[in-house]
């Protein structure tokens, strides 16, 4: 029998951006990875299909082009975030409400959800945000306002906030 939970029927695509090379990974719902090559958390995608002509996938190079060139803001794409716990998948519905060029604390994202004791359990939820870039962890800092981990490595976080003018 096939353990379909240990290998998801995702397809793939790469995307070279100028921060490095990145997987790209859909599902049936949407969009449900991008990872820069080597990241933390990332599965192993040698297993999912790789097909860089799907609708999703192109859509996502396409609209990450535009926001490496300062041409684009927001995404507009179908997710897919089911393959996390609900309280993850709710540290990521408000990651994803962090304006272009702004930052919030750990704490801040703690609070808005009810569990202002709870920094450290959004942080781990953080660096297990399987969508980089679309869902953006990088826009999440430490309480006195610094730059602290990013599963992408701390150079790309800087990287990101300094095209999005927030450093």
């Amino acid at each position: 029998m096939t353990n379909t939970a240990a290998t998801p029927r995702w397809v793939r695509a790469k995307y070279n951006s100028p921060l490095g090379a990145m997987t790209l990974a859909a599902s049936a719902q949407g969009l449900c990875g991008l990872w820069f090559d080597g990241q933390a958390h990332q599965p192993d995608p040698q297993h999912w299909e790789f097909v860089p002509t799907h609708p999703v996938l192109q859509a996502a190079a396409t609209q990450l082009a535009a926001y490496f060139a300062a041409q684009r803001a927001r995404f507009e794409l179908p997710l897919d975030l089911s393959l996390g716990t609900p309280f993850q998948q709710s540290v990521w519905e408000r990651l994803r409400a962090i304006p272009y060029g702004v930052t919030q604390s750990y704490g801040d994202i703690a609070r808005y959800l009810g569990q202002p004791a709870a920094s450290r359990a959004v942080g781990a939820a953080v660096g297990r945000n399987p969508l980089s870039i679309i869902v953006p962890c990088h826009r999440v800092v430490g309480s006195t306002g610094a730059l602290t981990g990013y599963a992408g490595g701390l150079e790309r976080k800087v990287a990101l906030l300094q095209l999005e003018k927030a450093l």
